[in-house]
């Protein structure tokens, strides 16, 4: 059985979509297929320098990622996160969120997330609680 989560952004209390050229940048230099014929592709199969792999799909107002890997494909996808203003799926339930994110959540969600100044690695695995370690 794999591990998907969800990196969502929110404006206004509503989902909104994420920035396709932030996905493509942070993306690009870890695809582990060639590049699409064009913009459109929104499937990634990425794969960090250790060999830990990941799929990411973008949808219309969230990205998914399944079956990350042990490893620095974790980097990647915190750094997305990051970059997108967004907030990320946490395996208790919930999400870790920016800061500034607070006031963009719909009801009812602000008690079950977590605030941080920034997203990082070691926010996401504080956070995340008696989760296997992403880099273990």
């Amino acid at each position: 059985m794999g591990y998907s989560l969800g990196i969502y952004r929110f404006l206004d209390g509503e989902l909104a979509e994420p920035d396709m050229d932030v996905v493509r940048a942070v993306l690009a230099p870890v695809r582990a297929r060639p590049e699409p014929a064009d913009d459109r592709d929104t499937a990634y199969w990425i794969r960090a320098g250790d060999g830990s792999e990941a799929e990411v799909d973008v949808h219309e107002k969230v990205v998914c990622v399944h079956r990350p890997g042990v490893g620095d494909v974790w980097k990647t996808i915190i750094e997305l996160t990051d970059r997108l203003g967004a907030a990320i799926d946490l395996p208790s339930g919930g999400f870790l969120c920016p800061e500034g994110m607070r006031a963009h959540l719909p009801e009812g969600t602000e008690e079950d997330s977590v605030f941080v100044p920034a997203i990082t690695l070691a926010a996401f695995e504080r956070a995340a609680g008696p989760f296997t370690h992403p880099l273990t």
